[in-house]
């Protein structure tokens, strides 16, 4: 059995495509997933499954909220590998009185190179910053994400994949849940 993190883009956001977390619980439990747990309202679904294969689940996953929600609804599944790769790789946190509140990662559908980061055209959203880790995009806001226009959808336009954004403490929090499942 594998336990997978499903990553829902856009759900319970502003009032729009609102989905109660235990029907969604329900919902999963109800197509055999196992040990389905939610985080938050945002969309952050722990399942265990028999299928190892991430993008399979995603499929699964994105296929049932359709059918029962209505709603098309992009997922992105993570390993705890992943989860502990935004440890190790982001370099925000190597500095001297980081503001934890004002890092967020972006979880992105590819991996992704460094030559993407001239795509981004990151300069332009000064004094805010980002850099690249594989399917990763770690940013640190000057002022807060609400106040910037390099967020999700400005990262899919210009990268052409689907993403996802947390912020560091809901990362913390989930690569913690999901330690004490293994």
């Amino acid at each position: 059995m594998t336990t997978h993190l499903a990553l829902l883009r856009g759900i319970n956001v502003s009032g729009h495509n609102m989905i109660k977390m235990d029907a969604l619980k329900a919902t999963l439990e109800n197509i055999g997933f196992q040990n389905v747990v939610t985080y938050i309202q945002s969309g952050n679904v722990f399942v265990t499954t028999p299928e190892e294969n991430p993008g399979k689940v995603g499929f699964m996953i994105k296929q049932e909220i359709f059918k029962v929600f209505g709603y098309d609804v992009p997922v992105i599944i993570l390993g705890v590998t992943d989860l502990e790769a935004c440890f190790k790789n982001n370099l925000f946190l190597k500095e001297k009185d980081i503001d934890l509140k004002k890092l967020y990662v972006a979880f992105v559908s590819k991996e992704l190179r460094t030559e993407h980061m001239s795509e981004l055209k990151i300069s332009q959203f000064k004094p805010d910053e980002a850099h690249i880790d594989a399917s990763r995009i770690f940013i640190k806001y000057d002022v807060g994400a609400g106040k910037t226009r390099l967020d999700q959808k400005y990262i899919e336009k210009k990268l052409n994949v689907t993403a996802t954004m947390r912020n560091w403490n809901t990362v913390t929090q989930l690569l913690k849940m999901y330690q004490e499942k293994e």
